[in-house]
């Protein structure tokens, strides 16, 4: 029984997709709810289940194909029990084309008449000799035949190698950006073209906090069974100093100023197909365990390009870490159409001068940059120390000061 495989059905936000790739191809057998293909969208990554057991016969829509939702993709037999399957995958084996025997003499034989040069570039591009068209005498393949023979390759495959005119070859590889990274491209390069965005800069000292995962971290884990981080102490010391400063939770719409009675936070993750950025809704209502315990799931659920759309959408503040890298000090870009964004760096020890005398601390440089059409500096200051002071006195994170 043929079954058509389709595309997701894509929420409302999502005009449509591009297909990834395809874990499975024709002729491979699938099992029920065994991933098939990705489906990349401007947000998240969706998954193409097989609804049942069964061998994929036709892929309609291949790697790069833009679809919509619900759209089909492809084709596969529906197999009701494994010893069907096995017999059907051993008869596509037995028709499935045998190599000519002859053809594989005559490439054998191409290749012996192949100059140096040319034998060169054939290993190192690994190519089939047979493939060539020979312009050399005696039906030679030359070094030149072998460069032409690369070029119509490379229009035909969406790659560019490109062959020097020495022996050495250097290669380059051209490829599609994917969807998520050019839809981050364009929104970075409108922010920077549509707000007026400033950054300003502090300093943390992270002794205190670094004390208080020392003397309660395996306690902390013993009781939550999850490890106390700093990102969770940045939640609630954001979500503080957002109910003072209300503006900051704020955003821009047309001529309007929205204010958000709520603080939905953020918290950026880098993945191997790019920056996406989790959202921990009502994070004012959360615990520190329950804060660590989101911040944890959504990186792993980032990571595994797990993420929802709902998970992603809607955000009235961010905070990036760029210090899990070793960034020493950077400038955040806005999130639009978010007001502000945090940026966190390595813990580095410094010399720093307290109360008159120079001692060794874990300083940590802060940046927060904002949109100055909402925000003016007086604002965006406070705001930062206003963090400052509460990481730096964990007690005020407890009561609220």
């Amino acid at each position: 029984m043929t079954i058509e495989i389709k595309s997701p059905t894509f929420p409302e936000s999502v005009a449509d997709g591009t297909v990834a790739n395809w874990l499975k191809k024709e002729g491979d057998p699938v099992s029920q709810d065994e991933i098939i293909a990705e489906i990349e969208t401007d947000k998240v990554v969706l998954e193409v289940v097989a609804p049942s057991n069964g061998v994929i016969t036709k892929i309609i829509k291949v790697e790069g194909d833009v679809v919509n939702s619900a759209e089909i993709i492809g084709e596969f037999n529906e197999i009701n029990d494994i010893q069907s399957q096995d017999k059907t995958i051993e008869e596509q084996k037995e028709d499935a084309p045998q190599p000519d025997k002859d053809k594989q003499s005559i490439s054998k034989t191409t290749k012996s008449k192949s100059g140096p040069a040319a034998k060169k570039i054939i290993a190192e591009n690994n190519l089939d000799a047979s493939l060539i068209k020979a312009s050399g005498k005696d039906q030679r393949i030359t070094k030149a035949d072998v460069i032409n023979h690369l070029e119509t390759s490379s229009s035909e495959d969406k790659l560019q190698i490109n062959i020097s005119s020495s022996s050495s070859s250097r290669p380059e590889k051209r490829v599609p950006m994917t969807r998520l990274r050019s839809t981050i491209a364009k929104r970075l390069v409108t922010v920077q073209q549509e707000t007026a965005m400033l950054t300003t800069f502090n300093e943390v000292d992270m002794l205190p906090i670094k004390e208080l995962r020392a003397k309660y971290g395996q306690e902390f884990e013993k009781q939550h069974n999850i490890k106390l981080g700093f990102m969770g102490f940045f939640v609630i010391a954001a979500v503080q100093a957002l109910k003072k400063f209300p503006i900051v939770n704020a955003s821009i719409d047309g001529d309007d100023v929205v204010y958000h009675g709520y603080q939905d936070i953020g918290v950026a993750v880098s993945t191997d197909r790019g920056l996406v950025v989790p959202i921990i809704k009502d994070a004012d209502t959360k615990s520190l365990p329950e804060l660590e315990k989101s911040i944890l799931n959504y990186s792993e659920k980032a990571r595994d390009s797990k993420l929802t759309i709902e998970e992603m959408q809607g955000g009235t503040f961010t905070i990036s870490n760029g210090g899990v890298f070793g960034s020493l000090l950077s400038t955040p870009i806005l999130n639009a159409p978010q007001t502000a964004i945090l940026g966190m760096h390595a813990i580095q020890e410094r010399p720093v001068a307290i109360n008159g005398e120079i001692v060794i601390r874990p300083m940590m440089y802060l940046a927060m940059s904002y949109d100055h059409r909402l925000l003016d500096g007086k604002e965006a200051v406070r705001f930062l120390v206003s963090i400052k002071e509460q990481l730096e006195s964990p007690e005020r994170l407890l009561l609220n000061l």
